[in-house]
């Protein structure tokens, strides 16, 4: 299979697994989730002399959801496939690798949309207060990478990874848990750094633009990990 036809089987093979997950409705769990905070964000608007520093402290905030609902989004979509289909779909890529990529694309794609969605408040209100271009870009930035960490995350507790669905679960909650635990003390390189970005995004627009780089780099790197031992554990044998 030559290389345009291998990406144009992944993609393929992504579409269709974003479809079947919407088509089984589980999409509706996460998705209730993001429509209820967003009614809390509509419910607390900032004021006061203090509202350029609340609106974009909202940006921190969101993306520090936007990571374990992500996290469960994947794991939830992955696991929509019976395991035949999934064996199927391995089949029709050629390389069980291209099938874990089509996986965690498609994946990707439906927690950029409820990131988005999720984005819209604070966005609005970073707008409504004048915080400014950079601050709202950077809010946009830090919100897709730290969906990106959620998703690879959550795909490590995917059934074709974890059998156990109780196992699956707790491994999604430790690694959810572990992540946050992990960006409050020394060892914070080794996680997301959760607790920097929420720490920046309070203390203001200057703050927060200033520390974004790092937070990107490291995200982004923390991603790449987490996106190598996946596309490793795809090569294991069945």
């Amino acid at each position: 299979m030559g290389p345009i036809r291998r990406v144009s089987t992944v993609m393929a093979l992504a579409r269709f697994q974003v479809c079947g997950y919407v088509r089984s409705l589980r999409v509706l769990q996460p998705l209730i989730l993001v429509l209820l905070i967003l009614t809390l964000g509509l419910a607390q608007w900032p004021g006061g002399p203090r509202r350029v520093e609340l609106a974009t402290g909202a940006l921190g905030d969101i993306a520090a959801l936007v990571f374990p609902i992500c996290a469960w989004s994947a794991r939830s979509l992955l696991d929509t496939q019976p395991d035949e289909q999934r064996a199927l779909s391995a089949t029709a890529a050629g390389h069980p690798v291209a099938s874990a990529v089509a996986g965690l694309l498609a994946a990707y794609a439906v927690n950029l949309c409820l990131g988005g969605l999720l984005l819209a408040i604070p966005l609005v209100q970073c707008v409504s207060v004048g915080t400014g271009l950079a601050p709202t870009a950077a809010g946009a930035g830090l919100t897709f990478l730290v969906a990106l960490a959620g998703t690879l995350l959550g795909a490590y507790a995917q059934r074709s990874i974890i059998s156990s669905p109780g196992h699956s679960l707790l491994a999604l909650l430790g690694g959810v848990t572990a992540a946050l635990l992990l960006s409050l003390g020394p060892l914070s390189p080794l996680s997301v750094p959760m607790v920097k970005w929420l720490r920046a995004a309070h203390d203001g627009p200057v703050a927060f633009i200033a520390a974004f780089p790092g937070l990107a780099l490291h995200l982004a790197l923390w991603s790449t990990v987490l996106a190598a031992g996946h596309l490793l554990l795809a090569r294991r044998p069945r």
